[in-house]
């Protein structure tokens, strides 16, 4: 080979390693030394800031190179301010991962105002549990069940209408003739449940996590009454409380309730940005279920009495799909009856 060959081969060599960089470097190579920023669209206090953080201590170590891992609040709309900036702004490169309002794939699907995202392009990583949201009321309130609500006006403490503290209890409201009354301005369930507390409402909905988790004293000393719950089926600890499908009058109210309650399986669900390499998502996904087997990891779900009902990314991404297939004509009911009042 002549020095000119050479030279045309070395310079084609270095040409091929500058265009594929990424090929050589490993995951464990990649994540080695990397902060991994985990959002939540949330304030603190809720149900998901208590998800988000026990993640954030957790599945570092799972991962190869053994990562950092922040944490972050972004509140704002209901997370879909985090969600736009997880899909648009941060990297897409597997080293932000975010956890995001459950209805966000329904709010995209109904043409909410101020989504920048497609949900089914997020990158899925994994559920931690599914979110039965409850309606509960403090015990002076004169809601005692369900069936009072139709006939008397009661507040209950909201914050954005993208999230289902609001979403749900209006839905009942436009689609039942629920008489709640939506008060906004509580910067998160923690808020709106002391708010409750003081009187200043007559009640909160929010995910039945979120009161065994930040109020348990509540639920023992039964300072609050659950006159219903949002999910497809009754959960184990509220037997006796009537899911909103189950008080729909007609096949079409219940058409739509399971559209909106659809949400409850994606649950407290993490994701990241799209267009993250193949290797990484596989990698991410891994660790996840690792750090859902992980005993430290179930330990202080359970101390902090939260649920753990995990389902691998692949599935979720699927499911994901499924709630954002609805036909053109239970899209255009359900769009009616979904937004602020």
């Amino acid at each position: 080979m002549g020095r000119h060959d050479r030279a045309i081969w070395i310079g084609a060599a270095l040409l091929v390693c500058a265009a594929f960089p990424a090929s050589a470097q490993s995951v464990e190579q990649f994540y080695a030394g990397k902060t991994i920023e985990l959002i939540v669209g949330y304030p603190p206090g809720g149900s998901n800031d208590v998800y988000g953080r026990a993640v954030a201590r957790h599945i570092g170590r799972h991962i190869p190179g053994s990562p950092q891992v922040v944490f972050r609040n972004m509140p704002g709309a209901g997370s879909i301010l985090a969600a736009n900036h997880i899909y648009n702004v941060a990297p897409k490169d597997g080293t932000v991962l975010g956890l995001l309002a459950a209805t966000n794939v329904l709010d995209e699907r109904l043409g909410a105002s101020g989504v920048k995202f497609e949900t089914a392009k997020f990158t899925w990583i994994g559920r931690v549990s599914s979110s039965v949201n409850v309606t509960a009321m403090w015990n002076t309130s004169k809601i005692k069940t369900i069936d009072d609500a139709f006939t008397t006006e009661a507040a209950l403490g909201a914050t954005g209408t993208g999230s289902t503290v609001y979403v749900y209890p209006n839905v009942l409201n436009r689609v039942l003739g629920a008489k709640f009354k939506l008060v906004m301005g509580y910067g998160g369930s923690n808020e709106a449940m002391l708010a409750m507390e003081r009187g200043e409402i007559d009640g909160h909905s929010t995910s039945w996590e979120a009161y065994k988790s930040a109020h348990p004293d509540w639920i023992k000393d039964k300072k609050i009454n659950v006159v219903v719950q949002y999910g497809l089926n009754r959960h184990p600890d509220l037997p006796d409380v009537p899911t909103c499908v189950e008080i729909a009058k007609t096949d079409e109210q219940k058409q739509i309730l399971r559209a909106v309650v659809n949400a409850t399986e994606i649950g407290k669900a993490i994701l990241s940005s799209p267009g993250i390499p193949v290797e990484r998502v596989e990698a991410l996904r891994k660790a996840f279920m690792d750090m859902t087997r992980d005993g430290e990891f179930i330990s202080e779900l359970e101390k902090m009495r939260v649920e753990l009902t995990p389902m691998p990314g692949a599935k979720l991404q699927d499911l994901v799909q499924e709630v954002g297939n609805l036909t053109p004509d239970l899209v255009q009911k359900i769009r009616a009856v979904y937004g602020a009042n």
